[in-house]
């Protein structure tokens, strides 16, 4: 089964990760992606490390492994004159350029977006930023950390006030940055069954402190509607109580006791009767109210059994719950393993690189994985000479000048 952008082709001018991720799920859907890196070093990312898979071939980053498979690579000096040139050219092959230059960044080569519309104006061209291409902070740099902390989520994230190890905490990945890439490719196929309908191309505007206001989602809604500021209440949910992670007897599970029946079911299997038919606790409202007096008492009960005890708990009383797994768990977990989610891919040496495979299941469509993440301009020969017809001596040439890598 082909995928459902086979035959879309990308351009992909971005490094680091908004816009990898971007344009590695756009490859996943079936679209070819020809990412243009420096040719010395490449993406910033190939040297992101440790640990570095070196199994033949260079040696590259986890990281970069993360966000490129499914990519061509070729190796172009934007810097250099002629180097603009091939990629305006390879622009006018293309339905969608990704990029994530600071703003006015590519004017200077005649790339950016009112340029490339001239050429070919069927073209969706996709700018990421860290904070739009207009504002005030339009011309600063932007990087994950530091718009976690600008867009709020720091602030409600970690251990509350008076709590050991209280304090604001970034998330353990970076989500701002993933984020903002699956908006833009949502943004890119909005913008794709635009151009079916009107034959045109535009400009996509992505903004990381827009994409993490954006998902803050009923933390900021609570305090648009009440004034008030959310806490940081560590795993604990603001708004359902128990929702949140107890240590056991020998490590820590999640509960995640989501309406009145779960939580009767749960302190019925517990050993906790009396709690669900207390007043103060028989309402999820009422919960949220006296979390105080209530957390305590599940904190205590929880300590007294293992993890696998209470896994076996839960599971037979129906309540929602189950272990805080290391990354050895979660890929050792039988559901994890019957869907599939980790994937091997070969690469040009014919080496497996380990991989983590897209969530999307079609069901008339395939999700594409027949391409590791390429080596620094293994595909350059190939691209520009399929789509610009460059001979070998032409390539020779360039290369000459340093234009390619």
């Amino acid at each position: 089964m082909a995928g459902p952008l086979e035959g879309i082709r990308v351009l992909d001018l971005s490094r680091i990760l908004a816009g990898p991720w971007s344009t590695q799920c756009l490859a996943d859907l079936g679209a070819d992606v020809i990412k243009i890196e420096r040719p010395e070093g490449g993406d910033d990312t190939r040297s992101w490390g440790p640990p570095f898979f070196d199994k033949g071939g260079e040696p590259v980053s986890a990281y970069f492994l993360c966000a490129n498979r499914g990519k061509r690579s070729v190796a172009i000096d934007l810097a250099d004159p002629e180097g603009q040139r091939l990629v305006r050219e390879l622009a006018a092959h293309c339905d969608i350029l990704v990029e994530n230059f600071k703003v006015g960044g590519l004017k200077k080569y005649g790339l950016d977006f009112k340029s490339l519309n001239n050429l070919n104006p069927r073209l969706i061209y996709c700018s990421i930023t860290g904070f739009g291409q207009d504002g005030p902070y339009k011309d600063r740099p932007g990087y994950d950390a530091l718009i976690q902390a600008l867009g709020g989520l720091m602030s409600i994230t970690g251990e509350p006030d008076g709590a050991p190890g209280a304090g604001p905490q970034k998330v353990g990945v970076a989500v701002t940055d993933l984020f903002t890439g699956l908006y833009s490719t949502i943004g890119i196929l909005g913008a794709l069954h635009h151009r079916s309908r009107t034959g045109e191309g535009q400009h996509i505007d992505m903004s990381l402190l827009d994409t993490q206001v954006a998902v803050l989602a009923n933390q900021s809604m609570n305090y648009l509607v009440s004034g008030s500021e959310p806490k940081r209440l560590g795993t604990a949910h603001p708004s359902i109580v128990p929702y949140q992670a107890f240590e056991t007897l020998d490590g820590y599970i999640v509960l995640a006791v989501g309406n009145d029946n779960q939580f009767a079911r749960f302190c019925e299997a517990s050993g906790l009767g009396y709690l669900a038919v207390d007043a103060r606790y028989l309402t999820n409202p009422a919960r949220v109210e006296h979390r105080d007096t209530l957390l305590p008492l599940i904190t205590a009960r929880i300590a007294q059994n293992s993890t696998d005890d209470w896994i076996d708990i839960l599971e037979k009383a129906r309540v929602p719950g189950g272990p805080i797994n290391t990354m050895g768990r979660v890929f050792d977990d039988e559901q994890v393993k019957a869907r599939g989610l980790a994937v091997g891919l070969e690469n040009e040496d014919g080496v497996t690189v380990p991989s983590v495979a897209n969530p999307i299941r079609y069901s008339q469509s395939a999700i594409s994985y027949n391409k590791a993440p390429p080596h620094l301009g293994a595909d350059t020969d190939n691209v520009l000479q399929d789509l610009l017809g460059l001979d070998a001596s032409a390539l020779q040439s360039l290369r000459d000048n340093k234009t390619l890598g």
